[in-house]
């Protein structure tokens, strides 16, 4: 084990996937199994996210699951990767945390992220539009208003029980957000592996412009990625399959489709254009055994210098996906 590798925090985030044969609330269920065998393997943090109305995905209320996964867990911090803050009054996310804090004192984590609904159904149904993606950082600074008790729009009223607790926020960079976290002297969260330049630079920028605050008194980078490790390379290609087709699926049907077996998904006769984006799909994330796993995990950490690593892997085979895990456990020394 690399000295880099062995002094990196490694999390886990799940988006609660349904599978073919399987409905949403088995995909709930799921998620929270998943985070019972992160705790078990050593894993810092176990984070759940946030879709609106998107058929593949259940997991649409985050604080919510979170309360559900902390509540069968003990150890494992717990958090949200993320709220996307432009679907929610701040208030409300605070008191949320706020009561998710005072159940699970010390292991509650806000991740926070700028995306609206995906389409325009969706954005219509929250009350929201894309525009409202630009009012992130405002609701931020709102937000963290809200907690530490400095918020001036409302003097006469409190988020309780939040005020004064200390829920550890961070921020998803998408587009600017990696300048927002630095201006606000957060903790940033950022992928994806592919764009391995881009993410350089963000990050770059990010240490470069970073103010420290009450919240963090220097940067803190996460590097979210997908990871996917087997005893051989083509049981690690297999586990990418059925994600990598689900996202060429959506984007020439626009219908996001339960995961599939990678054998089925092997057998179809493609299009060109979803043969292109399938391949696409496939390529850039960190995939093979535990020695190509770990190299390449210890070149991302050399190019990044990121204080820890959120992993996300997504595949139809449950039995594979938490092998995937143990031994991606092993290459980090966990447990």
């Amino acid at each position: 084990m690399s000295s880099s590798i062995a002094s990196t925090r490694f999390s886990f985030l799940d988006r609660s996937r349904t599978r073919e044969g399987h409905d949403g609330p088995q995909a709930l269920r799921d998620t929270v199994a998943l985070a019972r065998t992160a705790e078990a393997l050593g894993y810092h943090r176990f984070w759940v996210s946030e879709h609106h109305g998107v058929p593949g995905v259940a997991g649409s209320a985050p604080a919510v699951l979170a309360a559900a996964v902390a509540a069968a867990t003990s150890t494992i911090r717990v958090g949200t990767g993320g709220v996307m803050l432009p679907n929610h009054q701040p208030f409300v996310v605070a008191e949320q945390f706020g009561v998710l804090a005072s159940l699970f004192p010390g292991r509650i984590d806000m991740g926070l992220g700028r995306s609206v609904g995906f389409t325009d159904g969706i954005r219509r149904a929250l009350g929201r539009d894309k525009e409202d993606a630009g009012a992130f950082a405002a609701q931020l600074a709102e937000l963290l208003g809200w907690l530490d008790g400095t918020q001036q729009a409302h003097p006469q009223v409190h988020a309780r029980p939040a005020e004064g607790l200390r829920i550890p926020p961070y921020v998803l960079a998408t587009g600017e957000g990696a300048d927002i976290a630095a201006a606000a002297g957060l903790p940033l969260v950022i992928g994806d592996l592919r764009g391995r330049d881009k993410l350089i630079r963000a990050v770059e920028r990010y240490r470069g412009g970073f103010r420290p605050s009450a919240w963090s008194p220097e940067p803190y980078v996460i590097v979210a990625g997908t990871v996917a490790v087997a005893g051989t390379e083509e049981e690690a290609r297999r586990l990418l399959v059925p994600e990598a087709w689900a996202m060429a699926y959506s984007r020439t049907r626009g219908s996001f489709p339960p995961l599939a077996p990678a054998e089925r998904i092997e057998a179809l006769a493609m299009t060109e254009k979803e043969r292109g984006l399938f391949e696409s799909n496939m390529r850039g994330h960190l995939a093979g055994t535990e020695d190509t796993v770990a190299a390449g995990m210890e070149l991302v950490l050399k190019e990044t210098g990121a204080d820890e690593v959120l992993v996300t892997t997504s595949t139809y085979d449950r039995e594979a996906l938490v092998d995937s895990m143990r031994r991606l456990a092993g290459i980090a020394g966990l447990g």
